[in-house]
């Protein structure tokens, strides 16, 4: 495999000597109850190309509206935003799958609505696949779109866009008739064609059963590590944020360092310790 720099002059991700070959729909497929695969959140051109490297699947999730836009949850987002920001983190990558999930209002009120939408998505932005959330109620959905050439990702367990018909986001699958459901849910989309599910937020043992019931990989996000791969939102897990869900493990705490920074910049403005000539022009001599 090619190795993988950054170009520090121009920012601009350089693949060297050649550009790595995409992971595929069909290979992240077959990674079922193999390598785990590795997937993150992704919805800038910049840390696309930081986390490229190391994940096999970036998911441009519509968890965007609030970390990027401050919205109390992911319903008003559009699909003008999510084409913008697919496109932006497929500029950032070379060999990671890109997805993109697609939005609240665009796909469930026919396969014919989910198939206009989903076509633009992977028009615009050069994504691979579209993620979207529901089991039996959309596996008509995902059939469709999938007989139509576009890869589908199932999400199921906690979805974020039935958070008002949920009443919150608490951990799904504790009572007999939520715990069927899930798994009812997680076999209907495989059978429609999906080629990857995400289970979120639910009990440990159902994610455990997705997983050994269905032949598609799971990637688990609040659910178990016997899951086929995981994922998590980015800002979350690099510690952007003072308050994350139980199920986060922070790897970093970029909140502090980047207060930190500011703080130092602010101070030797005010003193006048910045800028020095490191960071002033010479008249030519």
């Amino acid at each position: 495999m090619s190795t993988y720099t950054i170009d520090t002059a121009t920012s601009r991700a350089t693949p060297s000597p050649a550009p790595m070959k995409r992971l595929t729909a069909p290979a992240l497929q077959a990674r079922k109850g193999k390598e785990p695969i590795v997937a993150l959140t992704a919805y800038t051109m910049r840390m696309a190309q930081l986390l490229d490297p190391h994940c096999d699947l970036l998911l441009v999730g519509d968890s965007l509206g609030q970390v990027i836009y401050g919205l109390p949850s992911t319903i008003p987002v559009s699909l003008d935003m999510m084409c913008a920001h697919g496109a932006a983190v497929v500029r950032g990558s070379w060999h990671a799958m890109v997805a993109v999930d697609m939005p609240f209002g665009s796909y469930e009120e026919s396969p014919e609505q989910a198939f206009r939408s989903a076509a633009r998505v992977m028009k615009e932005t050069g994504a691979a696949a579209v993620k979207l959330e529901g089991g039996v109620a959309m596996a008509e959905t995902v059939a469709f779109l999938s007989a139509r050439g576009i890869p589908v990702i199932g999400h199921v367990g906690l979805t974020p866009q039935a958070v008002n018909a949920l009443g919150g986001y608490g951990a799904r699958g504790r009572s007999n008739a939520e715990h069927s459901k899930i798994l009812d849910d997680a076999r209907a989309i495989e059978q429609a064609g999906a080629f990857s599910i995400v289970v979120e937020g639910v009990v440990e043992t159902i994610a455990r059963e997705v997983t050994a019931a269905v032949s598609c990989p799971v990637i688990g996000i609040g659910a178990s590590a016997e899951c086929d791969g995981q994922i998590l939102v980015v800002d979350d897990m690099l510690g952007m944020f003072e308050r994350v869900p139980r199920f986060v493990k922070r790897y970093g705490a970029l909140a502090q360092e980047i207060a930190g920074a500011v703080e130092t910049y602010a101070a030797e403005v005010r003193s006048r310790a910045f800028p020095t000539q490191d960071q002033t022009y010479a008249p030519k001599a």
